[in-house]
């Protein structure tokens, strides 16, 4: 090989070589400080006395409606049923040292992304495991119902279904506050297409991987094992049926709840329907969102910007065969 060959594929290898260092280097928190806050209401007040109680509700009106009367909430401090889940919910979060760590870690961050964010202070609670409303973020407040992470297995979870169950997690938890992080950082699409509906989720889910780069990926879309398995092993054959059906386009609003909402399945209404997790648009959206990242040089805040449709044009997204 003459030195000028030689010389040519040695610049090609070490540029090579530079991209792709430089697109491994992790992100530098080093000047990102945040206060992370946290205050352990359950602790307060199911260990607290009727005596006790107006110096609560001075400091935590936005916890005690003021139609109810201050024998409801004594009843609740010793109500049997709810000093059980105290109870549980301490032997599981005691210290809540490796909770804290995850958080401050998340909002490092959401504000290396978005360097106006401030962190809100963290409350704990008790909602007699209201799964819907897990963790609410209310602009500077971020409200954690500790009872709602016990653990798949826990007892009080025994009769849920168990798409509900399987992400009652300790290791969800951050996942849950990530997603109500994300959430306001999207815009409301223009279109309400089938594509559009599943790009704006994984938009979202695009945003809590960037907030959470530790976390795995079944973790986030809040999949098993098993079933994140299945979605890739599937995607080329379903996204043939998105195709065949012609969805992508389409606004027909019962799409949501056949492949974009929390259920125990996705409904193609085929045998497949039993092996399938639910949710299924929303993986695909990810999909789409990370093959736009991979083929576009835009930020991560350029992408959040940018118009579904638009995006999926741009993505040149192909499903992976299995």
């Amino acid at each position: 090989m003459n030195s000028i060959k030689f010389y040519i594929l040695l610049t090609l290898f070490l540029s090579l070589l530079a991209c792709s260092e430089q697109k491994n280097t992790p992100i530098d928190l080093s000047g990102i400080n945040v206060n992370t806050k946290i205050i352990r209401f359950e602790q307060q007040f199911y260990t607290g006395s009727a005596e006790e109680l107006p110096s609560l509700k001075e400091r935590f009106s936005y916890l005690f409606p003021g139609s109810n009367p201050d024998s409801v909430w004594i009843a609740k401090m010793n109500d049997e049923d709810e000093q059980f889940l105290y109870e549980a919910s301490q032997k599981e979060y005691g210290d809540f040292s490796q909770q804290r760590e995850n958080l401050t870690s998340l909002f490092e961050y959401v504000k290396y992304y978005y360097p106006k964010f401030v962190e809100p202070k963290v409350i704990t609670i008790l909602t007699n495991v209201d799964y819907n409303n897990k963790v609410v973020y209310a602009d500077s407040l971020l409200f954690i119902s500790l009872d709602a992470y016990l653990g798949k297995e826990h007892e009080v979870y025994q009769d849920y279904p168990l798409y509900v169950k399987q992400n009652l997690t300790s290791n969800h938890l951050i996942v849950d506050v990530a997603e109500q992080l994300a959430e306001p950082i999207l815009r409301a699409p223009a279109s309400r297409s089938y594509v559009s509906r599943i790009i704006q989720q994984g938009k979202k889910l695009k945003l809590m991987e960037s907030f959470l780069p530790e976390v795995e990926k079944r973790e986030i879309i809040g999949y098993s094992p098993d079933q994140y398995q299945w979605a890739e092993i599937s995607e080329e054959s379903i996204w043939k049926y998105f195709i065949q059906k012609e969805m992508l386009y389409s606004n027909d609003p019962t799409l949501s709840e056949r492949f974009i909402a929390e259920a125990p399945f996705s409904k193609f209404y085929l045998e497949v329907d039993k092996d399938s997790p639910g949710k299924i648009g929303v993986w695909f959206g990810w999909q789409i969102v990370n093959a736009f990242m991979e083929n576009n040089d835009l930020t991560l805040q350029e992408m959040v910007r940018l118009d579904n449709e638009e995006l999926f044009r741009n993505s040149k997204y192909k499903p992976r065969k299995k």
